[in-house]
């Protein structure tokens, strides 16, 4: 429930400090879920690749025994799907922080709840 001022109007310093909380809280999740390390497979485990929350490559571990330099297109395809896997892992980290953020009566004051 948001303060309102005088007229019925929501109380427009009071909306300010909620947006403000909420931008720093925001800003806490984003650099948390940024730091934190994901790993993607590909092909049970034979290939993976490190990333960060923050799209940032770690590593790339590759299984001596997938590399067939009669059959490069299968590893290249097992490289693909190992980033693939480890950018949606990797954003799914941002969903959770940004998700897991408390609106206050923000919402409610802006959208008259």
């Amino acid at each position: 429930m948001s303060k309102n001022a005088p007229g019925g109007q929501p109380d427009m310093n009071a909306l300010l400090k909620q947006a403000q909380k909420m931008q720093e809280q925001l800003m806490a999740a984003r650099a948390e879920a940024e730091t934190q390390e994901v790993e993607g497979q590909a092909g049970g485990g034979m290939v993976k690749v490190r990333i960060t929350g923050g799209m940032e490559f770690q590593g790339v571990t590759i299984d001596p025994s997938v590399v067939d330099p009669d059959d490069v297109s299968m590893l290249e395809d097992l490289v693909l799907a190992a980033v693939r896997d480890a950018v949606t892992k990797a954003g799914q980290i941002s969903e959770q922080a940004m998700g897991g953020l408390d609106l206050g009566g923000l919402g409610s004051g802006l959208f008259g709840g």
